[in-house]
């Protein structure tokens, strides 16, 4: 089956790219993988109908097809079709812990913010609100990796979670990297801190002027964006 929707999925794509825009997406993108130049909107429409009367028999099943199309894509469009995979509804039963090794991977390897963000704020956000001893305790590991994209995740794994929003392990992500020079990394804090602005702008603004040492200029404008 993965090899069969990996070859559906790319016949797709290619028979609705745009060669002239290709180049532009693949430079706007800094991306050394290639793009078919297929619209947004086109893409998720192309993505939705080849996973439309997909079945999984169990978890096994969906992971290597996600896999497979992530690990053999040779364009990028493929590699967003591999994301819609993990948040498709057919795999809605499948979002256990279990799932977090696959995620790693994906945001490990994928490395830029286009994968990365979307596994972040819906995939691994899932997890942590079904699991939240195992994923808090796995973020909080993440956010002490090598490995910039992982402690990226652990910050912004809670974007959308509002006045669920677990705090001390948000700050427990962001104080890892609070003194990193990483642009990728002091804009995720901005920006996960503005979010929760919108439920509690007294306590980023106590959080931003307890931390103003070590927030960087970057981090601290975004936090405070959207504050009056």
């Amino acid at each position: 089956m993965s090899r069969a929707l990996l070859l559906q999925l790319r016949s797709e794509l290619k028979k609705n790219g745009d060669a002239a825009k290709a180049p532009q997406m693949q430079r706007y993108m800094k991306s050394v993988m290639p793009y078919h130049g297929v619209p947004t909107p086109v893409a998720r429409r192309i993505y939705r109908e080849a996973f439309s009367s997909v079945v999984f028999k169990n978890a096994d099943e969906w992971q290597s097809a996600a896999r497979h199309i992530w690990r053999h894509a040779k364009y990028r469009e493929e590699w967003y079709a591999a994301v819609e995979l993990c948040g498709h509804r057919a795999a809605d039963a499948y979002q256990t812990p279990d799932a977090l090794d696959l995620y790693e991977e994906m945001v490990v390897s994928g490395a830029w913010w286009d994968v990365v963000d979307t596994l972040a704020s819906h995939q691994v956000g899932l997890l942590l609100r079904r699991y939240p001893k195992p994923i808090a305790k796995a973020m909080r590991a993440w956010s002490r990796s090598g490995d910039i994209w992982k402690r990226r995740t652990s910050i912004l794994c809670q974007l959308g979670f509002k006045k669920d929003t677990d705090l001390k392990l948000l700050y427990a992500c962001i104080d890892p990297s609070l003194d990193s020079k990483e642009f990728f990394l002091r804009k995720a804090i901005g920006w996960a801190l503005r979010q929760y602005a919108w439920t509690d702008a007294e306590e980023v603004r106590r959080y931003v002027r307890e931390n103003s040492a070590r927030l960087s200029p970057l981090s601290r404008r975004e936090a405070l964006k959207n504050i009056n």
